[in-house]
């Protein structure tokens, strides 16, 4: 329901879909989720403020799920740790390591079609 939700072409598409899921949840005395939902959606939705080629990369948290990925996969090669400040430090090493590395350097999307909406508008004063 949720992934339908944000498959929506538009905003108010997908607030429209929002509140059918909503109302469908309701039906089913499944109130928690839909009051969760109802409280939260406009939170989610706000990538569609932003130009339409970010919105796959803004609403996804990919990159996050790489990383963590990458640092569970070291943990279990120690295995057992003697404490939690070892496994602290380990985490924290990689994490200075991707960002000194090719991850840090490599851009995750354009900001070009920022700017020009900006410079548009500007222009469009001046």
């Amino acid at each position: 329901m949720l992934k339908a939700i944000h498959a929506q072409e538009n905003r108010k598409a997908a607030q429209e879909k929002a509140d059918a899921v909503i109302a469908d949840l309701h039906a089913k005395r499944l109130t928690r989720a839909a009051e969760l939902i109802e409280e939260s959606i406009g939170e989610t939705l706000t990538y569609y403020s932003f130009p339409d080629s970010h919105w796959r990369k803004i609403r996804t948290n990919n990159p996050l799920e790489r990383i963590m990925k990458e640092i569970r996969r070291r943990t279990r090669v120690v295995g057992a740790f003697p404490d939690g400040q070892s496994c602290l430090n380990l985490a924290a090493a990689r994490l200075r390591h991707i960002a000194a590395g090719k991850w840090s350097a490599r851009k995750y999307m354009s900001m070009t079609p920022l700017y020009q909406d900006k410079h548009q508008t500007h222009g469009a004063v001046a």
